[in-house]
Protein backbone atom coordinates (compact mmCIF):
# COMPACT_ATOMS: atom_id res chain seq x y z
CA UNK A 1 0.00 0.00 0.00
CA UNK A 2 1.11 3.57 -0.67
CA UNK A 3 0.61 6.55 1.30
CA UNK A 4 1.14 9.51 -0.73
CA UNK A 5 1.03 13.50 0.86
CA UNK A 6 0.14 16.42 -1.00
CA UNK A 7 2.49 19.17 0.27
CA UNK A 8 0.38 21.85 1.79
CA UNK A 9 1.59 25.11 3.28
CA UNK A 10 -0.29 28.20 4.23
CA UNK A 11 0.54 31.42 5.88
CA UNK A 12 -1.68 32.33 8.66
CA UNK A 13 -2.58 36.20 9.43
CA UNK A 14 0.66 37.03 11.13
CA UNK A 15 2.86 35.53 7.97
CA UNK A 16 4.38 32.93 10.07
CA UNK A 17 4.48 29.26 8.20
CA UNK A 18 2.67 26.96 10.46
CA UNK A 19 3.78 23.58 8.49
CA UNK A 20 1.27 21.58 10.02
CA UNK A 21 -0.06 23.12 13.05
CA UNK A 22 -3.68 23.31 13.63
CA UNK A 23 -3.88 26.86 11.81
CA UNK A 24 -2.99 25.68 8.76
CA UNK A 25 -5.37 22.57 8.83
CA UNK A 26 -8.59 24.64 9.01
CA UNK A 27 -7.13 26.79 6.34
CA UNK A 28 -6.86 23.81 4.12
CA UNK A 29 -9.30 22.18 5.37
CA UNK A 30 -11.34 25.14 4.11
CA UNK A 31 -9.99 25.42 0.88
CA UNK A 32 -10.40 21.69 -0.45
CA UNK A 33 -14.01 22.24 0.73
CA UNK A 34 -14.14 25.31 -1.37
CA UNK A 35 -12.70 23.21 -4.52
CA UNK A 36 -15.86 20.83 -4.11
CA UNK A 37 -18.03 23.99 -3.76
CA UNK A 38 -19.04 24.33 -0.58
CA UNK A 39 -18.53 27.22 2.26
CA UNK A 40 -17.72 26.47 5.81
CA UNK A 41 -20.59 26.33 7.80
CA UNK A 42 -20.15 23.19 10.48
CA UNK A 43 -17.71 24.12 13.05
CA UNK A 44 -14.53 22.25 12.71
CA UNK A 45 -13.22 20.64 15.90
CA UNK A 46 -12.85 17.13 15.63
CA UNK A 47 -9.01 15.12 15.66
CA UNK A 48 -8.08 12.32 13.96
CA UNK A 49 -8.70 10.24 16.91
CA UNK A 50 -12.00 11.92 17.42
CA UNK A 51 -13.16 10.90 13.83
CA UNK A 52 -12.08 7.38 14.51
CA UNK A 53 -13.73 7.55 17.48
CA UNK A 54 -17.11 8.37 15.64
CA UNK A 55 -17.08 5.15 13.48
CA UNK A 56 -15.77 3.06 15.82
CA UNK A 57 -18.54 4.27 18.54
CA UNK A 58 -21.04 3.88 16.15
CA UNK A 59 -20.19 0.01 15.96
CA UNK A 60 -20.12 -0.35 19.65
CA UNK A 61 -18.17 -4.06 19.18
CA UNK A 62 -19.57 -5.93 21.79
CA UNK A 63 -23.15 -4.75 22.16
CA UNK A 64 -23.53 -5.05 18.13
CA UNK A 65 -21.97 -8.50 18.40
CA UNK A 66 -24.72 -9.07 21.10
CA UNK A 67 -27.30 -7.58 18.76
CA UNK A 68 -26.48 -9.88 15.82
CA UNK A 69 -24.94 -13.36 17.12
CA UNK A 70 -28.06 -14.68 16.16
CA UNK A 71 -27.16 -14.30 12.70
CA UNK A 72 -24.03 -16.77 13.63
CA UNK A 73 -25.10 -19.35 15.92
CA UNK A 74 -26.82 -21.51 13.55
CA UNK A 75 -24.03 -22.16 11.95
CA UNK A 76 -22.35 -22.82 15.69
CA UNK A 77 -18.67 -21.99 16.32
CA UNK A 78 -17.13 -21.77 13.17
CA UNK A 79 -19.76 -19.77 12.00
CA UNK A 80 -19.51 -17.27 14.30
CA UNK A 81 -15.55 -16.91 13.99
CA UNK A 82 -14.84 -17.93 10.53
CA UNK A 83 -17.66 -16.19 9.37
CA UNK A 84 -17.11 -13.17 11.19
CA UNK A 85 -13.12 -12.94 10.07
CA UNK A 86 -14.10 -14.14 6.32
CA UNK A 87 -16.49 -11.33 5.61
CA UNK A 88 -14.74 -8.79 7.83
CA UNK A 89 -11.69 -8.73 5.67
CA UNK A 90 -13.93 -8.61 2.53
CA UNK A 91 -15.64 -5.54 4.53
CA UNK A 92 -12.43 -4.17 4.95
CA UNK A 93 -11.38 -3.88 1.33
CA UNK A 94 -14.69 -1.75 0.69
CA UNK A 95 -13.29 0.57 3.54
CA UNK A 96 -10.11 1.08 1.70
CA UNK A 97 -12.10 1.87 -1.38
CA UNK A 98 -14.21 4.14 0.30
CA UNK A 99 -10.37 5.76 1.91
CA UNK A 100 -9.62 6.67 -1.39
CA UNK A 101 -12.24 9.03 -2.42
CA UNK A 102 -13.09 10.61 0.85
CA UNK A 103 -9.18 11.64 1.35
CA UNK A 104 -9.56 13.14 -2.36
CA UNK A 105 -13.09 14.70 -1.57
CA UNK A 106 -14.07 15.30 1.78
CA UNK A 107 -17.71 16.59 1.88
CA UNK A 108 -20.22 15.60 4.48
CA UNK A 109 -22.49 14.56 1.11
CA UNK A 110 -19.49 12.11 0.23
CA UNK A 111 -21.13 9.15 -1.21
CA UNK A 112 -23.65 10.90 -3.64
CA UNK A 113 -21.41 13.61 -4.03
CA UNK A 114 -18.70 10.92 -5.41
CA UNK A 115 -21.41 9.18 -7.49
CA UNK A 116 -22.44 12.86 -9.12
CA UNK A 117 -18.90 13.41 -9.95
CA UNK A 118 -17.82 9.81 -11.52
CA UNK A 119 -20.53 8.76 -13.23
CA UNK A 120 -21.17 9.22 -17.04
CA UNK A 121 -23.03 12.39 -17.74
CA UNK A 122 -26.16 11.13 -18.49
CA UNK A 123 -26.17 9.04 -15.46
CA UNK A 124 -25.19 11.83 -12.62
CA UNK A 125 -28.08 13.34 -11.38
CA UNK A 126 -30.53 10.13 -11.13
CA UNK A 127 -27.44 8.16 -9.52
CA UNK A 128 -26.55 10.48 -6.66
CA UNK A 129 -30.21 11.18 -6.31
CA UNK A 130 -30.23 7.65 -5.80
CA UNK A 131 -27.35 7.30 -3.49
CA UNK A 132 -28.45 10.53 -1.46
CA UNK A 133 -31.72 9.05 -0.51
CA UNK A 134 -30.48 5.25 -0.03
CA UNK A 135 -27.90 7.04 1.74
CA UNK A 136 -30.22 8.88 4.04
CA UNK A 137 -32.98 5.60 4.21
CA UNK A 138 -30.24 3.39 5.43
CA UNK A 139 -29.22 5.52 8.27
CA UNK A 140 -32.80 5.99 9.32
CA UNK A 141 -32.91 2.77 9.43
CA UNK A 142 -29.26 1.65 11.14
CA UNK A 143 -31.11 4.19 14.41
CA UNK A 144 -33.93 2.31 14.33
CA UNK A 145 -32.05 -0.76 14.74
CA UNK A 146 -29.68 0.51 17.34
CA UNK A 147 -32.64 2.21 19.48
CA UNK A 148 -35.09 -0.86 18.96
CA UNK A 149 -31.90 -2.79 20.27
CA UNK A 150 -30.83 -0.60 23.18
CA UNK A 151 -34.88 -0.74 24.18
CA UNK A 152 -34.61 -4.77 24.28
CA UNK A 153 -31.42 -4.94 26.27
CA UNK A 154 -33.07 -2.28 28.43
CA UNK A 155 -35.88 -4.80 29.12
CA UNK A 156 -34.07 -8.00 29.16
CA UNK A 157 -32.28 -6.46 32.50
CA UNK A 158 -35.87 -6.60 33.89
CA UNK A 159 -36.65 -10.04 32.66
CA UNK A 160 -33.21 -11.32 34.33
CA UNK A 161 -34.12 -9.87 37.24
CA UNK A 162 -37.38 -11.90 37.10
CA UNK A 163 -35.68 -15.16 36.59
CA UNK A 164 -37.05 -15.07 32.82
CA UNK A 165 -40.56 -14.78 34.53
CA UNK A 166 -41.51 -11.39 32.38
CA UNK A 167 -41.54 -10.54 29.03
CA UNK A 168 -42.26 -6.97 27.18
CA UNK A 169 -45.18 -6.26 25.00
CA UNK A 170 -44.87 -4.40 21.72
CA UNK A 171 -46.31 -1.76 22.64
CA UNK A 172 -43.74 -1.26 26.56
CA UNK A 173 -40.94 -2.17 23.77
CA UNK A 174 -42.32 1.02 21.55
CA UNK A 175 -42.84 3.21 24.36
CA UNK A 176 -38.82 2.68 25.60
CA UNK A 177 -37.89 2.76 22.43
CA UNK A 178 -39.62 6.32 21.71
CA UNK A 179 -38.35 8.00 24.84
CA UNK A 180 -34.66 6.55 23.50
CA UNK A 181 -34.61 8.33 20.72
CA UNK A 182 -36.05 11.63 21.87
CA UNK A 183 -33.14 11.18 24.73
CA UNK A 184 -30.59 10.91 21.85
CA UNK A 185 -32.10 13.78 20.12
CA UNK A 186 -31.90 16.13 23.20
CA UNK A 187 -27.88 14.99 23.79
CA UNK A 188 -27.01 15.20 20.25
CA UNK A 189 -28.41 18.73 20.12
CA UNK A 190 -26.89 20.32 23.62
CA UNK A 191 -23.88 18.63 23.62
CA UNK A 192 -22.52 19.52 20.35
CA UNK A 193 -19.82 21.26 21.50
CA UNK A 194 -18.72 18.35 23.53
CA UNK A 195 -19.48 15.96 21.12
CA UNK A 196 -15.97 15.03 19.94
CA UNK A 197 -14.97 14.88 23.74
CA UNK A 198 -17.74 11.98 23.96
CA UNK A 199 -16.32 10.37 20.82
CA UNK A 200 -12.54 10.00 22.79
CA UNK A 201 -14.16 8.36 25.57
CA UNK A 202 -16.69 6.23 23.82
CA UNK A 203 -13.41 4.23 22.59
CA UNK A 204 -12.38 3.82 26.61
CA UNK A 205 -15.78 2.65 27.20
CA UNK A 206 -15.91 -0.09 24.06
CA UNK A 207 -11.90 -1.48 24.63
CA UNK A 208 -12.70 -2.06 28.25
CA UNK A 209 -15.58 -3.70 27.57
CA UNK A 210 -13.86 -5.78 25.24
CA UNK A 211 -11.23 -6.27 27.72
CA UNK A 212 -13.73 -7.06 30.65
CA UNK A 213 -15.79 -9.78 28.36
CA UNK A 214 -12.55 -11.22 27.27
CA UNK A 215 -11.13 -11.60 30.88
CA UNK A 216 -14.52 -12.19 32.98
CA UNK A 217 -16.19 -14.52 30.87
CA UNK A 218 -13.75 -17.71 30.90
CA UNK A 219 -12.91 -16.60 34.51
CA UNK A 220 -16.65 -16.68 35.17
CA UNK A 221 -16.67 -20.20 33.72
CA UNK A 222 -13.88 -21.57 35.46
CA UNK A 223 -14.68 -19.71 39.14
CA UNK A 224 -17.94 -21.79 38.71
CA UNK A 225 -16.75 -25.12 38.29
CA UNK A 226 -17.17 -25.28 34.33
CA UNK A 227 -14.50 -25.97 32.09
CA UNK A 228 -13.66 -23.95 28.92
CA UNK A 229 -14.81 -25.65 25.12
CA UNK A 230 -11.65 -26.70 23.65
CA UNK A 231 -10.02 -25.49 20.48
CA UNK A 232 -10.85 -27.81 18.55
CA UNK A 233 -15.06 -26.91 19.49
CA UNK A 234 -14.21 -22.80 19.25
CA UNK A 235 -12.14 -23.39 15.75
CA UNK A 236 -13.73 -26.07 14.53
CA UNK A 237 -17.43 -27.03 15.25
CA UNK A 238 -19.92 -26.60 12.74
CA UNK A 239 -23.42 -26.55 13.46
CA UNK A 240 -26.94 -25.95 11.20
CA UNK A 241 -29.82 -25.25 12.99
CA UNK A 242 -31.30 -23.71 10.17
CA UNK A 243 -33.24 -25.92 7.26
CA UNK A 244 -30.39 -24.77 4.45
CA UNK A 245 -27.34 -26.20 3.46
CA UNK A 246 -24.61 -26.29 6.03
CA UNK A 247 -22.32 -24.77 3.59
CA UNK A 248 -24.80 -21.97 3.01
CA UNK A 249 -25.40 -21.56 7.20
CA UNK A 250 -22.03 -20.71 7.01
CA UNK A 251 -22.41 -18.06 5.00
CA UNK A 252 -25.31 -16.47 6.46
CA UNK A 253 -23.10 -16.15 9.28
CA UNK A 254 -21.72 -13.66 7.16
CA UNK A 255 -24.79 -11.16 8.35
CA UNK A 256 -23.54 -10.57 11.37
CA UNK A 257 -20.67 -8.96 10.41
CA UNK A 258 -22.53 -7.24 7.69
CA UNK A 259 -24.78 -5.52 10.20
CA UNK A 260 -21.83 -5.15 12.71
CA UNK A 261 -19.20 -3.35 10.76
CA UNK A 262 -21.90 -0.90 8.78
CA UNK A 263 -21.19 2.61 10.13
CA UNK A 264 -17.44 3.41 8.88
CA UNK A 265 -19.17 5.81 6.21
CA UNK A 266 -19.88 8.14 9.39
CA UNK A 267 -16.66 8.90 9.36
CA UNK A 268 -17.09 10.82 5.57
CA UNK A 269 -20.66 12.55 7.10
CA UNK A 270 -18.28 14.23 9.43
CA UNK A 271 -15.61 15.47 7.12
CA UNK A 272 -16.90 18.97 7.24
CA UNK A 273 -15.73 18.63 11.00
CA UNK A 274 -12.79 17.28 10.86
CA UNK A 275 -8.94 18.99 11.18
CA UNK A 276 -7.31 17.97 8.61
CA UNK A 277 -10.02 15.98 7.02
CA UNK A 278 -7.96 14.64 3.94
CA UNK A 279 -5.95 12.40 6.22
CA UNK A 280 -8.45 12.15 9.04
CA UNK A 281 -11.34 10.99 7.84
CA UNK A 282 -9.80 7.72 5.12
CA UNK A 283 -7.50 7.10 8.68
CA UNK A 284 -10.42 6.83 10.69
CA UNK A 285 -12.54 4.52 8.27
CA UNK A 286 -9.68 1.95 7.76
CA UNK A 287 -8.33 2.51 11.21
CA UNK A 288 -12.39 1.74 12.73
CA UNK A 289 -12.94 -1.34 10.01
CA UNK A 290 -10.12 -2.72 10.75
CA UNK A 291 -9.44 -2.72 15.06
CA UNK A 292 -13.39 -4.65 13.74
CA UNK A 293 -11.99 -7.16 12.50
CA UNK A 294 -9.13 -8.28 14.66
CA UNK A 295 -11.05 -7.49 18.18
CA UNK A 296 -14.19 -9.17 16.63
CA UNK A 297 -12.25 -12.35 16.32
CA UNK A 298 -10.99 -12.07 19.21
CA UNK A 299 -14.16 -12.01 21.34
CA UNK A 300 -16.42 -13.90 19.15
CA UNK A 301 -13.08 -16.77 20.41
CA UNK A 302 -13.55 -15.76 23.83
CA UNK A 303 -17.66 -16.40 23.63
CA UNK A 304 -17.35 -19.66 21.77
CA UNK A 305 -15.23 -21.03 24.14
CA UNK A 306 -17.23 -19.91 27.06
CA UNK A 307 -21.12 -20.72 25.68
CA UNK A 308 -22.89 -23.54 26.48
CA UNK A 309 -21.85 -26.25 24.14
CA UNK A 310 -25.32 -26.70 23.15
CA UNK A 311 -25.99 -24.25 20.66
CA UNK A 312 -29.47 -24.57 20.87
CA UNK A 313 -30.52 -23.44 23.98
CA UNK A 314 -28.46 -20.31 23.88
CA UNK A 315 -30.24 -19.61 20.79
CA UNK A 316 -33.62 -20.01 22.82
CA UNK A 317 -32.62 -18.52 25.72
CA UNK A 318 -35.38 -17.74 27.94
CA UNK A 319 -34.25 -13.92 28.38
CA UNK A 320 -34.72 -13.55 24.44
CA UNK A 321 -31.09 -12.41 24.07
CA UNK A 322 -28.40 -15.12 23.12
CA UNK A 323 -25.56 -12.78 24.74
CA UNK A 324 -27.39 -12.29 27.81
CA UNK A 325 -27.54 -16.22 28.12
CA UNK A 326 -23.99 -16.43 27.39
CA UNK A 327 -23.08 -13.66 30.22
CA UNK A 328 -25.77 -15.61 32.56
CA UNK A 329 -24.72 -18.94 32.24
CA UNK A 330 -20.48 -17.78 32.91
CA UNK A 331 -20.96 -15.28 35.55
CA UNK A 332 -24.66 -15.88 36.85
CA UNK A 333 -27.43 -13.58 37.46
CA UNK A 334 -25.94 -10.68 38.88
CA UNK A 335 -22.95 -10.91 36.78
CA UNK A 336 -25.77 -10.83 33.44
CA UNK A 337 -26.74 -7.72 34.99
CA UNK A 338 -24.04 -6.52 35.37
CA UNK A 339 -22.71 -6.90 32.20
CA UNK A 340 -25.66 -6.02 30.30
CA UNK A 341 -25.74 -3.03 31.77
CA UNK A 342 -22.68 -1.66 30.74
CA UNK A 343 -23.64 -3.05 27.11
CA UNK A 344 -26.54 -0.23 27.64
CA UNK A 345 -24.24 2.02 28.26
CA UNK A 346 -22.38 1.31 25.32
CA UNK A 347 -25.27 0.59 23.06
CA UNK A 348 -26.67 4.47 24.38
CA UNK A 349 -23.30 5.81 23.08
CA UNK A 350 -23.54 4.10 19.96
CA UNK A 351 -27.00 5.65 19.43
CA UNK A 352 -26.13 9.15 19.91
CA UNK A 353 -23.01 9.02 17.53
CA UNK A 354 -25.23 7.48 14.91
CA UNK A 355 -27.68 10.73 14.86
CA UNK A 356 -24.84 13.13 15.22
CA UNK A 357 -23.32 11.19 11.75
CA UNK A 358 -26.71 10.44 10.43
CA UNK A 359 -28.13 14.26 11.01
CA UNK A 360 -24.37 15.63 8.54
CA UNK A 361 -25.59 13.13 5.79
CA UNK A 362 -29.44 14.96 6.20
CA UNK A 363 -28.27 18.56 6.52
CA UNK A 364 -25.61 17.54 3.49
CA UNK A 365 -28.63 16.31 0.97
CA UNK A 366 -30.75 19.01 2.38
CA UNK A 367 -28.02 22.05 0.99
CA UNK A 368 -28.12 20.32 -2.45
CA UNK A 369 -31.68 20.91 -2.31
CA UNK A 370 -32.70 17.00 -2.71
CA UNK A 371 -35.43 16.73 0.60
CA UNK A 372 -38.42 17.32 1.32
CA UNK A 373 -38.13 21.32 3.05
CA UNK A 374 -34.63 21.23 2.17
CA UNK A 375 -34.53 24.96 3.01
CA UNK A 376 -35.94 24.38 6.44
CA UNK A 377 -33.68 21.52 7.15
CA UNK A 378 -30.75 22.98 5.74
CA UNK A 379 -30.27 25.62 8.72
CA UNK A 380 -27.42 26.02 10.89
CA UNK A 381 -28.57 26.81 14.05
CA UNK A 382 -25.44 29.67 15.41
CA UNK A 383 -26.86 29.66 18.89
CA UNK A 384 -25.99 25.90 19.68
CA UNK A 385 -22.54 25.93 18.29
CA UNK A 386 -23.28 25.16 15.00
CA UNK A 387 -25.47 22.32 14.90
CA UNK A 388 -27.98 21.00 12.01
CA UNK A 389 -30.55 20.98 15.27
CA UNK A 390 -33.42 20.96 12.61
CA UNK A 391 -32.14 18.41 10.45
CA UNK A 392 -31.35 16.38 14.17
CA UNK A 393 -35.34 16.91 14.83
CA UNK A 394 -36.54 16.08 11.67
CA UNK A 395 -34.43 12.60 11.67
CA UNK A 396 -35.72 11.70 14.69
CA UNK A 397 -38.92 12.38 14.31
CA UNK A 398 -38.59 10.66 11.14
CA UNK A 399 -37.48 7.51 13.03
CA UNK A 400 -40.08 7.65 15.49
CA UNK A 401 -42.76 7.28 12.92
CA UNK A 402 -41.11 4.44 11.31
CA UNK A 403 -40.34 2.92 14.52
CA UNK A 404 -44.34 2.06 14.70
CA UNK A 405 -43.30 -1.33 12.74
CA UNK A 406 -42.63 -2.17 16.40
CA UNK A 407 -46.25 -2.22 17.78
CA UNK A 408 -46.94 -4.90 14.85
CA UNK A 409 -44.30 -7.26 15.88
CA UNK A 410 -40.28 -8.38 15.28
CA UNK A 411 -40.97 -9.56 11.82
CA UNK A 412 -42.08 -6.29 10.60
CA UNK A 413 -39.48 -4.69 13.08
CA UNK A 414 -36.80 -6.13 11.35
CA UNK A 415 -38.21 -5.13 8.00
CA UNK A 416 -37.92 -2.03 8.03
CA UNK A 417 -34.06 -2.61 10.37
CA UNK A 418 -33.25 -4.37 6.69
CA UNK A 419 -33.23 -0.87 5.44
CA UNK A 420 -29.62 -0.54 7.11
CA UNK A 421 -27.77 -3.14 5.31
CA UNK A 422 -29.39 -3.19 1.51
CA UNK A 423 -29.44 0.36 1.38
CA UNK A 424 -26.51 1.18 2.17
CA UNK A 425 -24.68 -1.16 0.69
CA UNK A 426 -26.40 0.57 -2.73
CA UNK A 427 -24.87 3.57 -2.11
CA UNK A 428 -21.58 2.61 -0.95
CA UNK A 429 -20.88 0.55 -4.27
CA UNK A 430 -22.62 2.99 -6.55
CA UNK A 431 -19.96 5.68 -6.16
CA UNK A 432 -17.09 3.07 -6.11
CA UNK A 433 -19.10 1.53 -9.09
CA UNK A 434 -18.72 4.78 -10.97
CA UNK A 435 -15.36 5.06 -10.32
CA UNK A 436 -14.50 2.16 -11.72
CA UNK A 437 -16.17 2.15 -15.24
CA UNK A 438 -16.38 6.23 -16.22
CA UNK A 439 -13.36 7.86 -14.11
CA UNK A 440 -10.02 6.33 -14.73
CA UNK A 441 -8.56 9.87 -15.46
CA UNK A 442 -10.64 12.06 -13.71
CA UNK A 443 -9.69 10.52 -10.10
CA UNK A 444 -6.84 12.93 -8.64
CA UNK A 445 -6.35 11.00 -5.53
CA UNK A 446 -5.67 12.81 -1.66
CA UNK A 447 -3.35 12.46 1.02
CA UNK A 448 -4.06 8.63 1.74
CA UNK A 449 -3.59 6.45 -1.59
CA UNK A 450 -3.97 2.82 -2.22
CA UNK A 451 -1.43 3.52 -4.94
CA UNK A 452 -1.50 0.79 -7.49
CA UNK A 453 -3.51 -1.32 -5.69
CA UNK A 454 -6.51 1.00 -6.13
CA UNK A 455 -8.33 -0.08 -8.31
CA UNK A 456 -8.41 -4.00 -7.67
CA UNK A 457 -9.16 -2.89 -4.09
CA UNK A 458 -12.12 -0.98 -5.81
CA UNK A 459 -13.26 -3.97 -7.85
CA UNK A 460 -12.56 -6.29 -5.08
CA UNK A 461 -15.53 -4.30 -2.93
CA UNK A 462 -17.68 -3.69 -5.82
CA UNK A 463 -17.99 -7.48 -5.64
CA UNK A 464 -18.07 -7.87 -1.93
CA UNK A 465 -20.85 -5.50 -1.53
CA UNK A 466 -23.27 -7.21 -4.44
CA UNK A 467 -22.66 -10.45 -2.92
CA UNK A 468 -23.55 -9.03 0.46
CA UNK A 469 -26.84 -7.34 -1.22
CA UNK A 470 -28.22 -10.34 -2.11
CA UNK A 471 -27.05 -12.27 1.17
CA UNK A 472 -29.24 -9.71 3.21
CA UNK A 473 -32.41 -10.82 1.12
CA UNK A 474 -32.25 -14.46 2.25
CA UNK A 475 -34.74 -15.85 4.70
CA UNK A 476 -31.95 -16.86 7.60
CA UNK A 477 -34.07 -19.79 8.84
CA UNK A 478 -34.18 -21.72 5.41
CA UNK A 479 -36.00 -21.99 1.83
CA UNK A 480 -39.66 -21.97 2.03
CA UNK A 481 -40.13 -19.53 4.88
CA UNK A 482 -44.03 -18.80 6.08
CA UNK A 483 -44.88 -15.38 6.31
CA UNK A 484 -43.60 -15.03 10.33
CA UNK A 485 -39.71 -16.21 8.76
CA UNK A 486 -39.59 -14.51 5.61
CA UNK A 487 -36.91 -11.42 5.17
CA UNK A 488 -39.06 -8.86 3.82
CA UNK A 489 -35.71 -7.39 3.18
CA UNK A 490 -36.03 -7.28 -1.08
CA UNK A 491 -39.70 -6.01 -0.60
CA UNK A 492 -39.06 -2.72 1.64
CA UNK A 493 -36.36 -1.62 -0.28
CA UNK A 494 -37.48 -2.62 -3.24
CA UNK A 495 -40.28 -0.03 -2.84
CA UNK A 496 -37.87 2.62 -1.67
CA UNK A 497 -35.71 2.35 -4.50
CA UNK A 498 -38.53 2.23 -6.72
CA UNK A 499 -40.31 5.12 -5.09
CA UNK A 500 -37.59 7.03 -5.03
CA UNK A 501 -36.67 7.14 -8.80
CA UNK A 502 -39.98 6.95 -9.57
CA UNK A 503 -39.89 10.62 -7.30
CA UNK A 504 -37.19 11.81 -9.15
CA UNK A 505 -38.33 10.81 -13.19
CA UNK A 506 -42.05 12.44 -12.31
CA UNK A 507 -40.59 15.71 -10.85
CA UNK A 508 -36.80 16.09 -8.82
CA UNK A 509 -35.35 15.34 -12.83
CA UNK A 510 -36.61 18.89 -13.77
CA UNK A 511 -35.27 20.57 -10.38
CA UNK A 512 -32.48 18.27 -8.67
CA UNK A 513 -28.91 18.91 -10.79
CA UNK A 514 -26.76 17.19 -8.56
CA UNK A 515 -24.42 19.49 -5.50
CA UNK A 516 -25.24 22.80 -5.77
CA UNK A 517 -22.19 25.22 -4.66
CA UNK A 518 -22.43 27.50 -2.01
CA UNK A 519 -19.87 29.62 -2.80
CA UNK A 520 -18.43 31.79 -5.16
CA UNK A 521 -15.73 30.81 -7.88
CA UNK A 522 -14.22 33.37 -7.56
CA UNK A 523 -13.98 32.74 -3.87
CA UNK A 524 -12.39 29.60 -4.84
CA UNK A 525 -9.27 31.31 -6.92
CA UNK A 526 -8.59 34.26 -4.18
CA UNK A 527 -8.56 32.08 -1.73
CA UNK A 528 -5.00 31.03 -1.12
CA UNK A 529 -3.92 34.47 -2.54
CA UNK A 530 -5.70 35.92 0.48
CA UNK A 531 -4.54 33.75 3.23
CA UNK A 532 -1.22 34.70 2.13
CA UNK A 533 -1.67 38.80 2.01
CA UNK A 534 -3.67 38.78 5.27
Amino acid sequence: MVLKIRSQTTVDATGSDHGTGGHREVVDDTQLLAELGYKQELRRQYSTLEIFAVAFSIMGLVPSIASTIAFSLPAGPVGMVWGWFTASILIFFVGLAMADMASAMPTAGGLYWWTHYFAGEKYKNPLSFLVGYSNTLGLIGGMCSVDYTLSLLLLACISISRDGEWSASNGTIYGVYVGVILVHAVCAVFAGPIMNKIQTFSIFVNVAMIIATVVALPVGKISRGQSLNPGSYVFGDVENLTTWPTGWAFVLSFLSPIWSIGFFDSCVHMSEEALHAAKAVPLGIIWSSGCATFLGFLVLSVIAATMDPDVSKTMGSKFGQPMAQIYYDALGKKGALGFTGVLIVIQFLVGLSLIVAASRQAWAFSRDGALPFSGYFRHISKRIRYQPVRAIVGFVAVCIVAGLLCLINSIAANALFSLFVASNYVAWGTPILCRVIWSKKRFRPGEFYTGKFSRPIAIVAILWLIFGLMLSMFPSGGPNPTPSTMNYTIVINGFVWVACMTYYFLFARKWYTGPKMTIDSSEVVSQPEKDATN
